[in-house]
């Protein structure tokens, strides 16, 4: 292997740990009452979304509009944090 091929590799692993690295530091800066608030928002649309299937069958439309709910819901929150 050149030295020139090693040295592009070492910069690219250099890069890439260090883009990793932030992406943690970041995510440990999010607010705990903001985590919080998402996951008591996910835990209510799924609460919401076993009602409807009680309620209503598997295959409901109100089921169905509660499974787009869970879905926005944790899409905003995959957002946030």
């Amino acid at each position: 292997m050149s030295h020139k091929l090693r040295k592009t590799g070492m910069a690219v692993l250099i890069g890439a740990s260090l883009l990793l690295g932030g992406s943690v530091i970041v995510q440990a800066q999010v607010p705990p009452e903001r985590r919080y608030h998402c996951e008591r928002r996910i835990r209510q649309a799924e609460i919401n979304l076993q009602r409807a299937i009680e309620r209503h069958g598997e295959r409901s439309r109100q089921a169905e509009k509660r499974r787009r709910e869970l879905e926005e819901v944790r899409a905003r929150c995959r957002g946030q944090l």
